[in-house]
């Protein structure tokens, strides 16, 4: 693995969606179910777009999950000052894994996924066969 790209695309990987949800927060109380949604394909979005980045140096399908698994841990522990100890969200563990978390959980999923698409010829697609 690629550390230094692993945890600098990792940086990212928690950054963007924040910026997204600093850009929609007011969806938040006034239309949640919005806010949920532009999260959700926000931070698979970016899942996508950074694993790709990454992957396609080439990387198994057991490094895909790990790479995505650094993510979900980078995400949750950059999150828990702003969300549970003590930020300006106070939100309890539950209310964050229900609120938040899960939707973390997509990263590994996504990125063990694409890793495996690599692996079985996915980067050949559009090239003409015998290239």
């Amino acid at each position: 693995m690629r550390w230094k790209s692993v945890f600098g695309l990792g940086a990212l990987m928690w950054l963007l969606p924040f910026v997204i949800a600093f850009l929609v927060f007011p969806f938040r109380e006034s239309a949640r179910p919005l806010f949920e949604s532009v999260m959700a394909v926000a931070v698979s979005g970016m899942a996508v777009l950074l694993g790709l980045r990454y992957i396609r140096g080439g990387i198994g399908r057991g490094q895909g999950l790990v790479l995505g698994g650094v993510w979900l841990m980078m995400s949750m522990l950059i999150d828990a000052p702003l969300m549970l100890l003590g930020g300006p969200m106070q939100m309890t563990p539950g209310q964050y894994f229900m609120d938040i978390g899960l939707t973390y959980a997509a990263i590994p999923l996504i990125t063990w996924g694409l890793a495996a698409a690599y692996g079985t010829g996915l980067r050949h697609a559009g090239k003409p066969r015998g290239s």
